[in-house]
């Protein structure tokens, strides 16, 4: 681990690893699991290392060890019973907890390390599946609640965008269906997190699909240039923060509009925004995914 020295608040630790800060005094109270230091107002700030623990600590407590066993074990047997139990079992949340302590800490050594561990038993699918996309739902609430700053979350995310990135070049190689069908990948206005739409594009092409990744922010007129070059079209974005919520349905009317009046045109969407938008009547050419997974699953 690098020497960055960060300081966080209890309720940190509560975002951090899940465990309720009441919780963490009556461990300390009661085990003396951690030791926080404290201002000149008596209120509690704890050190990375106090973190790395409670992370460790609430690991090996969501597979089965009671925390009285966990306070009998030396400080340097901690880790190592993380470890034995991750070895063995799956090794999933304990990555998870580690990829945390990596974008912490902007540990980049860390991050690959752990990484190159998961990828000798696990395929890269399976890693997005099972680490990258619960760790990025987290990171996103660990943003909202200014648990961590920005710096943290793109920090993470542009390493994992890179190894989407790497997987696809990797597809180069692979030779493609006929293009009978083609794929175009867009963010809408204002829109830029497109680690999502990124994998996506990865899965079609990995089944041969032709595939156009436009990437973020993408004004809807300027996607009229496709017609003029593929005539079996569908399109697939992922609304993260943007279109606003109460504006979703005018946008997809519009886009239906000005876009799906081919007969061989589409448009298929998902992403977090789509939870809260009220229901409503979609055009018969618009399909919404509540998951990549059911996406990909369509083709």
């Amino acid at each position: 681990m690098n020497n960055i020295q960060v300081n966080f608040s209890i309720k940190d630790l509560e975002n951090l690893t899940g465990i309720k800060a009441h919780t963490i005094r009556i461990w300390e109270k009661r085990y003396n699991l951690l030791s926080p230091n404290r201002s000149e107002t008596n209120i509690r700030n704890y050190s990375t290392e106090s973190l790395q623990k409670l992370l460790n600590i609430s690991y090996l407590n969501n597979n089965g060890l009671k925390i009285s066993k966990i306070a009998n074990l030396k400080e340097e047997e901690i880790p190592i019973k993380v470890r034995e139990i991750a070895s063995r079992s799956k090794i999933e949340d304990h990555a998870i907890n580690a990829l945390k302590m990596a974008m912490i800490n902007f540990d980049q050594v860390l991050l690959y390390n752990t990484y190159n561990n998961l990828i000798e038993n696990r395929t890269f699918n399976e890693i997005f599946y099972t680490v990258f996309l619960p760790l990025l739902d987290e990171i996103g609430l660990l943003w909202q609640t200014n648990t961590i700053t920005p710096a943290h979350e793109h920090f993470l995310s542009i390493h994992i965008k890179q190894k989407i990135l790497l997987n696809i070049e990797r597809l180069q190689i692979l030779e493609p269906k006929p293009i009978s069908k083609t794929f175009v990948l867009f963010l809408p206005d204002n829109e830029i997190h497109d680690i999502g739409l990124l994998f996506i594009n990865y899965q079609l092409r990995s089944k041969g699909y032709h595939t156009i990744f436009l990437g973020e922010s993408v004004p809807m007129p300027s996607l009229l240039d496709l017609h003029e070059y593929f005539e079996d079209i569908t399109f697939i974005s992922y609304f993260t923060v943007q279109p606003e919520i109460d504006t979703i349905p005018e946008y997809i009317n519009e886009f239906n509009d000005l876009l799906l009046k081919k007969d061989n045109t589409k448009l298929h969407i998902l992403g977090p925004k789509l939870a809260d938008v009220p229901h409503f009547m979609l055009p018969s050419k618009v399909s919404i995914f509540n998951s990549i997974e059911s996406l990909v699953n369509e083709f």
